[in-house]
């Protein structure tokens, strides 16, 4: 019988951290013996190479799940693509070379679905994403994010370590950045409602609301990554996304956050200010044919349940 794991997950504290703990904690996912570990940015900086390995050392991890990495809003991007790119290059190499040096047997990083092309075909898949620049909103976090999956073929190919990711779609849930200027564009428009809400005032929402975006609860991926690290078995990265139909725009997304927080004001689009990428429409054929009955939570029910506990968890929630 295999040796217990003890899992360490990066980012711990952070959307998906949660996700994961509250999948092993709560939902009963850990298994007997197993030891789990979620680290903040508290714990580590992980742009520093000597704290990384100081972590590493502290918890002697078998397996990790490296969730950590530098992220903000688009415009924030779009302000500071250098920041980020070097940034969670540091993260990264940090993390995957101490995770080698100490023999770790496998390691589950999370990508994101910005780092495909921009020019492109639809829906894109697991294999195309080196296959031109990504969109200029964001080329420096998601050149940065490419190269995990770079760096993975390549520790297999030279010294057979299993090292994979997941390209989840845009995320959402529990323990977001709310931010109204940092934060993903689900929760930075629930904090933008509910304060508009709060003041009596109009809200305003950045763009025309036309992008197509398929947004996934946190709480579903929190699940999907526990398996991958138990059980998906290849290098390549897998996709976890909703089905392509399930994809919205931006605007309709807005519509079920209004009616969620019971906000009866004046929502405004100011088209004054960038899109981004109008639609990046990913396919999960390749999760289908592992999980083919995994169900996701309905978006409006996950959009209701987040709006639910980020209006309890005001005061302490990231805004």
């Amino acid at each position: 019988m295999a040796a217990p794991m003890r899992v360490l997950v990066t980012g711990g504290s952070g959307l998906l951290g949660k996700a994961v703990e509250h999948v092993v904690l709560k939902e009963g996912g850990k298994l007997e013996g197993e030891e789990w570990v979620f680290l903040s940015s508290k714990d580590a900086d992980l742009t520093d190479l000597d704290q990384t390995k100081a972590v590493f050392e502290r918890y002697r991890p078998t397996h990790v799940i490296h969730l950590a990495a530098k992220v903000g809003g688009l415009y924030l991007h779009m302000r500071e693509n250098l920041h980020f790119l070097r940034d969670n290059l540091k993260i990264n190499d940090n993390v995957l070379e101490t995770a080698h040096q100490t023999g770790v047997t496998k390691v589950v990083s999370c990508l994101s679905s910005c780092i495909f092309p921009d020019k492109t075909t639809y829906p894109i898949d697991e294999t195309m994403i080196h296959n031109g620049p990504p969109h200029d909103s964001n080329f420096g976090y998601s050149h940065a994010k490419r190269m995990i999956d770079v760096q993975n073929r390549a520790y297999f190919a030279q010294y057979g370590r299993r090292y994979t990711a997941v390209i989840p779609t845009n995320v959402f849930g529990p323990y977001d950045n709310f931010n109204i200027e940092n934060g993903h564009v689900l929760s930075a428009l629930m904090n933008k409602t509910y304060k508009a809400k709060k003041e009596g005032t109009p809200v305003t929402v950045c763009g025309s609301g036309a992008p197509m975006r398929q947004f996934v609860y946190s709480l579903d991926l929190g699940r999907l990554i526990v398996w991958v690290l138990r059980e998906y078995d290849e290098i390549s990265p897998i996709i976890l996304s909703v089905n392509e139909e399930d994809e919205v725009r931006i605007r309709d997304a807005m519509g079920m956050i209004v009616e969620a927080l019971g906000f009866e004001g004046e929502v405004r689009y100011d088209t004054s200010l960038s899109d981004g990428q109008i639609k990046k429409t990913a396919s999960n054929a390749k999760l289908r044919r592992y999980r083919p009955d995994f169900t996701f939570t309905p978006l409006r029910e996950a959009i209701q349940m987040t709006c639910d506990w980020f209006a309890a968890n005001y005061d302490s929630a990231r805004t």
